[in-house]
C-alpha cells in the first residue's frame, strides 16, 4: 500500500470514528460561531471592496494597506512590505505555546470580469508590459476578507489562546505580473519565506484555504498527502536550417522534428513514469514556426507545462523530457533547447498526521460535511510553506447549494463567482483550526 492510500485509509477510519469530543468543545465552537456572525456584515463588505478594486501580483498596495490598517486597529504587531507587498500580523495569546500561521493570498488576475454584480471590477492594470483588465477570478478577495475576519475573531478570544497566531497576507500567488529579474518576479510564498515569515517566532504549522466551485457552500474538501500538482512551464526551441518547401532535403526541417518531439513527450507519461504511483501530464499549449507555406523555417518554438503529484516523479519527468527532445531533434540533424521557466511550483502535499488531527475540527465546522477531495491538476505556492513546516491546504465550497456545481464557472474564468455564504464557513474553519491546533500539546 503506497503512502497516499495509507493516508486516505487513516482519514476514512478517523472520519468513521468522529465525534465532537475530538475537536473543540461545544462552548468554544459556539463562541467562534457567534463572533463570526457578529463580523459577517463587515466580512462581506471587505470582500466586495477588495473585489471591486483588484490588484495584480506584487501590485497589491491598496489591498495591503486595507489589511494592515485593520490588523493595527485590532492591536496586533504588524509588519508590512514582507516579500514585496505582503502583510503579517502577530497575535500573542494569553498563555505561551506553539505558533500557528494562517495564510491568505491577495492578488488578482489579468481577466475581464463578465459577472453582473454591483461591485464588479472595472479595474485596469499592467501585466507583462500590457494594459489589461483585472479581476479577482480565483477568489483571493474572499481569502483575504476571511482572514481579516478570522483575525478579529481570534483577537476576541486572545485569553483562550495558548500560543501565537501569525496572519500571513501574501502577494503574488499567481506568479509575477512583470517579466524580468529581482524580488518582483518571485512567487509570493517564496519571497515571504526568504523575508523570514516563518521565523521570529518560528512557525510550527500552517493552514490555508481556497474557494472552489465544484463543492457547494457549507462543505470543505480535504485530502491527506498530495492535493495539488506541481507546475513547471517550459520552452522548447528546435533549430533546423531554412530551405525551400519543394526541396526539404536541402535543409533541416524543425517542424517535423517538433511534431515528433510532441508525440515523444507523451510517451514519457504513458511508458516511462510509474503512473500507478501518481498521475502526471505533459501538455504543449503553443507551437510557432515559419511564416509561409513553402518555406521550411529555421526554428520552431513550443511552450507547455508539466504537472505531477510527486516531486520525485517530477524530477524524473524533467530529466526524461530533456533527453527526449534533444535525442529526437538530433536524429534529424536538428537541435533542441529545453528551458524550464520561472517561477515553478512544487506539489502541494498536506501533512498526513496534521490532516488526520484536524479532520474532526473540519467536520465540526461543517456539521459533518468535510468530504474527501480529488487531486486537482492546478498548482499553488502554498507548497513552499509546506516544504518548511507541516501544513494543511483545503478547499472551501463556494457554489450555491441549489445550483449544480458542475455548471459553475471554474477558477480563472471571467464568469467565476462565489456565494458569499461561504465566507462565514471559511472564517469559522480558520478560527477553529487555529484554536484546536494551539489547544493540543
Amino acid at each position: 500500500m503506497n503512502f497516499p492510500t495509507r493516508a486516505l485509509a487513516l482519514a476514512g477510519a478517523l472520519l468513521a470514528a468522529y465525534s465532537p469530543a475530538h475537536a473543540l468543545d461545544a462552548a468554544r465552537m459556539a463562541d467562534v460561531e457567534a463572533r463570526v456572525a457578529a463580523v459577517e456584515p463587515r466580512l462581506i463588505g471587505w470582500r466586495r471592496d477588495i473585489h471591486a478594486h483588484p490588484e495584480l501580483s506584487n501590485q497589491e498596495t491598496r489591498t495591503a494597506a486595507l489589511v494592515a490598517a485593520h490588523l493595527r486597529k485590532l492591536g496586533l504587531e504588524v509588519t508590512t512590505g514582507v516579500g514585496g507587498t505582503g502583510v503579517v500580523g502577530l497575535l500573542k495569546g494569553g498563555r505561551p505555546g506553539k505558533v500557528v500561521a494562517l495564510r491568505a493570498d491577495m492578488d488578482a488576475l489579468p481577466v475581464k470580469e463578465l459577472v453582473d454584480l454591483p461591485f464588479a471590477s472595472k479595474a485596469r492594470g499592467r501585466h507583462m508590459g500590457q494594459e489589461v483588465d483585472v479581476m479577482h477570478a480565483c477568489g483571493h478577495d474572499a481569502h483575504t476578507a476571511i482572514l481579516m475576519a478570522t483575525a478579529e475573531v481570534l483577537v476576541g478570544m486572545r485569553d483562550q489562546l495558548a500560543g501565537s497566531v501569525k496572519f500571513v497576507f501574501q502577494p503574488a500567488e499567481e506568479g509575477p505580473s512583470e517579466a524580468g529579474h529581482g524580488e518582483h518576479t518571485a512567487i509570493g510564498a517564496r519571497a515571504m519565506i526568504d523575508a523570514g515569515v516563518l521565523d521570529k517566532p518560528k512557525v510550527d504549522a500552517i493552514f490555508g484555504l481556497h474557494m472552489i466551485p465544484f463543492l457547494p457552500v457549507g462543505t470543505i474538501g480535504y485530502r491527506s498527502g498530495a492535493i495539488l500538482a506541481s507546475g513547471d512551464s517550459f520552452s522548447i526551441k528546435v533549430n533546423g536550417r531554412q530551405t525551400h518547401g519543394g526541396f526539404p532535403w536541402n535543409g533541416i526541417d524543425p517542424v517535423v522534428s517538433s511534431a515528433q518531439i510532441v508525440l515523444g513527450l507523451q510517451t514519457i507519461v504513458s511508458r516511462q513514469l510509474n503512473i500507478a504511483r501518481e498521475p502526471a501530464v505533459i501538455s504543449i499549449g503553443s507551437i510557432h514556426g515559419g511564416n509561409r507555406d513553402n518555406i521550411v523555417p529555421d526554428r520552431v518554438e513550443m511552450l507547455g507545462t508539466l504537472r505531477a503529484f510527486d516531486d520525485g516523479m517530477r524530477d524524473e519527468a524533467r530529466r526524461r523530457m530533456r533527453t527526449t527532445a534533444e535525442s529526437i531533434a538530433a536524429a534529424s540533424g536538428a537541435t533542441a533547447e529545453l528551458t524550464f521557466l520561472q517561477p515553478s511550483y512544487s506539489t502541494t502535499v498536506n501533512d498526513a498526521a496534521l490532516t488526520d488531527r484536524m479532520l474532526p475540527t473540519m467536520q465540526q465546522v461543517t456539521g459533518g460535511k468535510a468530504v474527501l477531495a480529488p487531486k486537482l491538476g492546478a498548482y499553488e505556492d502554498f507548497s513552499e510553506y509546506q516544504k518548511q513546516v507541516p501544513g494543511v491546504f483545503f478547499f472551501l465550497g463556494s457554489t450555491d447549494p441549489k445550483r449544480d456545481p458542475k455548471t459553475a464557472a471554474p477558477n480563472h474564468s471571467p464568469r467565476f463567482e462565489i456565494d458569499e455564504a461561504s465566507l462565514v464557513v471559511g472564517a469559522r474553519a480558520m478560527s477553529a483550526l487555529a484554536l484546536d491546533y494551539l489547544a493540543t500539546p
